[in-house]
């Protein structure tokens, strides 16, 4: 069999409308086998807690890798709202959240105004926006973790709606809308003509200025939920450690997930099963005593992978 039999094959079997859920339920029941403890009801609803963020975070790097971008901000971002909002909940809960969120807006509208009105390139527009707003969080709480009570704030990451954690409700929601957006909306049909080709998209009429100012904005707002949600589960403010490679879990589950890097296509769901992917991963290995950093390496070599199944195709 040929090179190119051989990777046409894969991208069939890793078709992410069922190549992606028969990987999930492939690593699920081999831990259920091998790993004690592992398909238990209360482990079950723990890795969904953990992986709620990540989905969030994912759902915003969906969009915005949809429109040919990237936005490795998410993390920094989180780190930001932590901060900002452990500092000013004393002052009263909507204070907090305002300034918080004011902050994530803030960071998505440079973002978007530095990418889509200036047209610098994506990737090192935001890897430099990662470093410079790491390191304004960490100025404004001098470094330290800022711990805080306020049971009101705190059930966004600790309370329950009847059975289900809010923030696993909270993920849910935005999952809809985003499945909504891209499905049933002109605008989510605006992101894939403009990943899918730009220049073509801009002759038929679509302002690509616009809609990639939207998505930036989209993915940072995501981000600042996503660590509000974090900060109120662990009832602290952390720059250094909220948010931490939040933007390579999102960027795998996003491409594990089946929307390409050269965009033009974004599918909400199978982001959402790249991300149950990632958590599985990262469960089973710290269930079996196995080193974080291992994870890590599997996860990037799974990324590679989906990359390499997505490259384009040779006439």
């Amino acid at each position: 069999m040929n090179s190119k039999k051989l990777s046409s094959g894969w991208r069939t079997l890793w078709n992410p409308n069922f190549g992606a859920p028969a990987a999930l339920l492939i690593l699920y029941v081999a831990n259920a086998v091998l790993t004690p403890r592992f398909a238990t009801v209360s482990n079950t609803l723990n890795m969904l807690l953990q992986v709620s963020t990540t989905m969030i975070v994912a759902i915003g790097m969906t969009f915005v890798i949809a429109s040919r971008g990237i936005d490795l901000t998410v993390g920094s971002t989180m780190a930001l709202v932590s901060i900002i909002v452990a500092l000013l909940i004393k002052y009263g809960m909507a204070i907090a959240l305002l300034a918080a969120l004011g902050s994530a807006l803030l960071i998505g509208l440079l973002n978007s105004f530095l990418i889509s009105r200036l047209r610098l390139e994506p990737l090192i527009t935001t890897l430099a926006a990662l470093i410079v707003w790491r390191g304004i969080a960490q100025v404004i709480g001098d470094g330290e973790i800022v711990p805080f009570a306020h049971p009101t704030f705190e059930a966004l990451g600790k309370g329950y709606l009847g059975p289900i954690p809010i923030q696993v409700v909270i993920a849910t929601v935005v999952i809809a809308a985003a499945f909504f957006c891209i499905r049933s909306t002109l605008f989510g049909r605006y992101i894939v003509a403009v990943g899918g080709n730009e220049q073509a998209a801009r002759l038929a009429g679509i302002r690509a200025e616009r809609v990639k100012s939207i998505v930036y904005i989209i993915s940072a707002l995501l981000a600042g939920l996503a660590g509000l949600i974090e900060t109120a589960r662990l009832a602290m403010g952390d720059p250094s450690k909220i948010g931490v490679n939040a933007e390579f879990d999102a960027i795998a589950a996003v491409v594990v997930g089946g929307t390409p890097f050269s965009g033009g296509r974004a599918n909400v769901l199978g982001t959402v099963v790249g991300a149950l992917i990632m958590q599985v991963i990262s469960t089973s290995f710290n269930m079996l005593l196995i080193p974080f950093t291992w994870s890590l390496v599997l996860k990037s070599v799974i990324i590679l992978f989906a990359v390499f199944l997505q490259r384009p195709r040779e006439v």
